[in-house]
């Protein structure tokens, strides 16, 4: 027998048995005749590779952002918080029909001590929390206790105490000398203390509430991040509610959802159609209705606030868009007409075999509707609706879809007979004669 070396024996056996060249499309011979087909094979161009990983990273660096903030809740616990935040914000809501049993304060001093509020935390550059839980704070203690005008400005300054001690950094939380200064030196500085002890026990200690702007916060990031011009847009808006009494009924929620759709519609952005409640669309029609007829009433130091750049002048946007005419418009739906119905034929009767009689049939049988009037009509109680809206109901329930998603279906699926036819400071009220006693 004849000895061959390793090097000998491989350059043979390369020269007898060639290496086979790969095929082009990356698939061998043995998936081309696989019975079951070749594997799905995806080819990404680099452009798509770079786009999607830059996507990716932004996304990252998104929630990166948001995390650091507080702001960003994890899957795991994001139902449990949100439940949690809804039962709260329930729990912490006040009366208006309580506050109009006040002796002497008034609806129409309410815009002067939010006014005077919203001046004190731009000026101390507090958090957008701590403004929203100060009138929460106010409104539930004005709805248990009586609270006489010459009272009533120290109650909002030691509300914008609580708050700020509760939600903002120590260094930035007013000191009782700043608020005695504020209010030029009307109140002692033991009044604000005594103050604050009596308004933390009528609310029970209780300042967990959730705020509309903790609502918008985690609107805005999620399911996708809003641009920063909506988001201030937003918030501009939801300062205008904190103003008049209709808003006051309304859950932070609700008030935060109906801003955000407004702020949404007036930047030309999709809106969350699928989000947005009747409660919701209240609120924007409230919003609305106001902007459009007293938008030059707007309270100047909210205006004034939110034309900095920094809020992406916000409220030049929305006071330029008022004063041009324009109006939010509700997303346009459409009726689709029902399948029609066989009309019943007195002699026709169901197919049966020979053997087969009427005594066979059993008595829970389901029965075939023969017309949409069989079905209840509680379900589908009109009494939501506005008097408009009723006029052009109609007499029978049809079911409505989304116009803009809504593909136009082809003719063959198609019954055949619809082919055929087819919103002044309240040192300025010192010389009123009504408020001359908070002073």
């Amino acid at each position: 027998m004849k000895d061959i070396s390793t090097t000998s024996y491989r350059s043979s056996r390369n020269a007898a048995y060639p290496k086979k060249r790969p095929s082009p499309s990356g698939i061998s011979k043995h998936h081309k005749t696989s019975p079951l087909g070749p594997p799905p094979v995806t080819r990404r161009t680099p452009y798509s590779a770079k786009a999607s990983l830059l996507q990716q990273r932004q996304r990252q660096a998104q929630i990166t952002a948001l995390r650091r903030q507080g702001i960003f809740l994890e899957e795991e616990y994001r139902e449990d918080i949100r439940f949690y935040m809804h039962e709260m914000e329930r729990y912490t809501m006040s009366s208006s029909q309580s506050m109009d049993q006040q002796p002497e304060i008034r609806w129409h001093m309410r815009p002067c001590l939010v006014d005077f509020l919203v001046e004190i935390h731009f000026t101390f550059r507090l958090r957008p929390e701590t403004l929203y839980l100060t009138l929460n704070i106010v409104d539930r203690y004005v709805s248990r206790r009586i609270v006489y005008i010459k009272h009533y400005q120290l109650v909002g300054c030691a509300a914008l105490w609580i708050a700020a001690k509760f939600e903002d950094a120590k260094e930035r939380v007013p000191t009782v000398q700043e608020l005695a200064q504020i209010c030029r030196d009307t109140y002692d500085e033991s009044a604000f203390i005594q103050m604050e002890g009596h308004v933390l026990q009528t609310i029970q200690w209780t300042l967990g509430h959730p705020t509309a702007e903790a609502w918008l916060r985690l609107m805005c990031c999620e399911p996708s991040v809003e641009e920063e011009k909506v988001q201030h847009v937003a918030r501009f808006l939801m300062e205008i509610t904190l103003f008049h009494r209709e808003f006051i009924k309304y859950p932070p929620s609700s008030i935060a959802l109906g801003a955000l759709t407004l702020a949404l519609f007036l930047c030309g952005k999709p809106r969350r159609i699928f989000e947005e409640t009747e409660e919701c669309l209240e609120i924007v029609d409230c919003l609305d209705n106001r902007l459009a007829k007293h938008v030059n009433d707007l309270s100047e130091t909210l205006v004034k606030k939110y034309s900095y750049a920094f809020y992406s002048k916000a409220a030049t946007f929305v006071v330029q868009y008022y004063l041009q005419g324009g109006r939010f418009v509700r997303q346009s739906f459409i009726t689709l007409p029902m399948t029609p119905t066989r009309p019943s034929v007195s002699g026709a009767s169901t197919p049966m075999s020979a053997t087969t009689s009427v005594s066979d049939l059993s008595d829970d049988f389901p029965l075939t509707p023969t017309s949409p009037s069989s079905f209840s009509p509680e379900p589908f109680s009109n009494s939501f609706l506005s008097e408009d809206d009723k006029e052009n109901l109609p007499t029978t329930f049809e079911p409505v879809i989304n116009k803009q998603r809504t593909e136009v279906p082809p003719d063959h699926f198609l019954p055949h007979d619809f082919v055929a036819f087819g919103r002044p400071a309240l040192h300025h009220l010192n010389g009123s004669p009504r408020m001359t006693a908070v002073s």
